[in-house]
């Protein structure tokens, strides 16, 4: 009798440490999030479940192109890409991103841009002034937009985002598995 409460304790212990340890790496470190809606088509897809990497900004800052969860309100939120960072001047024209007046390339968006030939630019004309008020990215400050420009609801349109917003960066797509993926 005292060998199995003994074995039952023993139990007990090792499951309340494996709920305590995933519970603190989900909440410290890793968490899964699920793409909700088409903002960052054709690079995620509605209902794609990634793993955000929370740690990696706890000892870093976002780096330009990064794919980013970060808290749009209360109640949600969003996986957008970052554009613009601190002290930096944006402005779109002719579907050409310019930050600091240098063109920069946007590899991800080819695919789409291919697709709409003929059908008017993908983004918008557009300076960081006329959505923002501010001609520059505030320090602390990070400007996102989705990869579907048509159809995103990003920094266009919610200002810059504070970087203590910011969950953390997301590059693994792991389900569905058949989709399974690195995202750039």
């Amino acid at each position: 009798m005292a060998r199995s409460k003994n074995e039952l304790w023993e139990w007990v212990k090792a499951l309340a440490i494996a709920v305590l340890l995933a519970a603190g790496i989900r909440y410290f470190f890793f968490a899964p999030i699920v793409v909700d809606g088409e903002s960052m088509m054709p690079t995620l897809h509605d209902k794609d479940r990634m793993i955000v990497n929370k740690i990696g900004y706890k000892i870093g800052d976002p780096e330009r192109f990064d794919i980013v969860v970060f808290h749009a309100t209360q109640d949600k939120d969003y996986i957008k890409r970052v554009i613009g960072l601190p002290g930096d001047e944006i402005e779109y024209r002719d579907d050409v991103l310019y930050i600091n007046g240098k063109p920069y390339e946007e590899p991800y968006l080819d695919k789409y841009k291919e697709q709409l030939q003929g059908d008017g630019p993908l983004t918008e004309d557009f300076t960081l002034e006329e959505r923002t008020g501010s001609k520059v990215v505030p320090k602390g400050h990070i400007f996102v937009m989705g990869d579907n420009r048509r159809y995103s609801r990003d920094g266009r349109h919610i200002g810059t985002v504070s970087q203590e917003e910011v969950l953390g960066k997301t590059n693994i797509v792991y389900w569905p598995l058949a989709d399974l993926r690195m995202v750039d």
